[in-house]
């Protein structure tokens, strides 16, 4: 099939045609409509989500700060710790807040490390014990993920929308098919079975 004729084939909803009715040209708009949403929303959905995502973590790095702190009791050894535990245990340490003054806390520690061993924990402006921030890498891996699952969330409802649009508009024409049915059916004679 040559180009030119496979285009007007594709596109015969918005010429005009004498086969065409109302419903085939409600239809081309709400197919138009959701590959707009799709493409327009999706990108912008996705872009800002990655962007909010990034700035986030960005705000975590910046605000996190690895110190060191010291273990205040001794930690039971792999040997003695019960199977299924990850290696590490929580236990108390004591570390300096951005202003001097010493804090207190818990934090997972690995096993065996012994009462007085420094180990680095992190704080956030406050003073308070944190989670790491996340690497560079695994903001961007993980801001790119947040983008692309935004942009399937628009996807989903874009096209979710337009499938529940287009099937009313079948069943529409379903229903005037009947009504046809009934008014032309009686003139073709006797009926069937």
């Amino acid at each position: 099939m040559p180009r030119g004729e496979y285009a007007k084939k594709r596109l015969w909803r918005w010429r005009d045609n004498p086969l065409r009715r109302r419903d085939d040209v409600i239809e081309a708009w709400i197919v138009l409509a959701v590959w707009t949403v799709f493409t327009v929303g999706g990108t912008f959905a996705g872009l800002m989500t990655a962007r909010t995502t990034d700035d986030a973590f960005a705000r975590q790095q910046a605000e996190r700060r690895a110190v060191t702190a010291v273990v205040l009791h001794d930690v039971p050894s792999a040997a003695t710790v019960p199977r299924g535990t990850s290696g590490r245990l929580m236990t108390t340490v004591r570390w300096k807040a951005p202003d001097g003054s010493p804090r207190t806390g818990r934090t997972l520690v690995n096993t065996g490390t012994t009462a007085g061993s420094a180990v680095t924990v992190w704080q956030n402006d406050r003073g308070r014990l944190t989670f790491a921030p996340p690497t560079p890498a695994t903001a961007a891996v993980e801001s790119g993920l947040a983008g692309a699952a935004a942009v399937t969330a628009v996807a989903g409802l874009a096209f979710g929308a337009g499938t529940v649009a287009r099937r009313r508009l079948d069943r529409r024409r379903v229903d005037a098919w009947g009504r046809e049915w009934v008014l032309v059916e009686p003139r073709w004679g006797h009926r069937t079975g």
